[in-house]
């Protein structure tokens, strides 16, 4: 992850109430951590971060989960810059997906639909673009409050982030 100090940080978007439906899965056993992520214009937008950086967590990702819980995105960290495939098996909230070298630069993102098939060939896989380090997830639509996009930044550190301390966004 890249690591950079913690500086004062307008609120951005809407804030999110705490709590969630009380029927809502939400992701459970991924730490969480603040990142930062600087939009085309310059502004800066906090965000808390679930950690997805082992394969174990990577796989499970946002498998049968409906509502991001005390996290406005759920972050796949590799170690190394890659490549490869992301899918929606058994994911049923719509999700955006973007995607970060590891100097934090924004190289591509996209909507993904959930798949509820049996058989596991028959749901979409999205290609990813070559290089990437961190993969950020949020339901469908989320980045524009966020600031993610063409030109934006993102920078983790290795603070944790509690649901309180952070500006969430719908």
């Amino acid at each position: 992850m890249a690591v950079v100090s913690v500086m004062a940080v307008a609120a951005c978007g809407s804030e999110r109430t705490a709590g969630t439906a009380a029927n809502a899965i939400t992701p459970q056993g991924f730490d969480r951590v603040r990142g930062e992520v600087t939009d085309a214009t310059g502004s800066v937008c906090e965000v808390c971060l679930w950690v997805a950086d082992t394969a174990a967590l990577r796989a499970r990702g946002m498998l049968g989960v409906t509502d991001m819980g005390a996290a406005d995105a759920m972050g796949f960290f590799y170690d190394e810059a890659t490549t490869g495939r992301f899918w929606m098996k058994d994911t049923p909230l719509p999700l955006s997906i973007a995607f970060f070298d590891a100097a934090g630069e924004y190289l591509d993102g996209f909507d993904m639909e959930p798949c509820t098939a049996t058989n596991d060939d028959d749901c979409p896989r999205y290609d990813t673009p070559v290089g990437f380090t961190v993969a950020l997830e949020v339901p469908r639509g989320g980045f524009d409050a966020l600031g993610v996009g063409p030109g934006s930044e993102l920078m983790v550190t290795t603070e944790s982030c509690t649901a309180a301390s952070v500006p969430r966004i719908d």
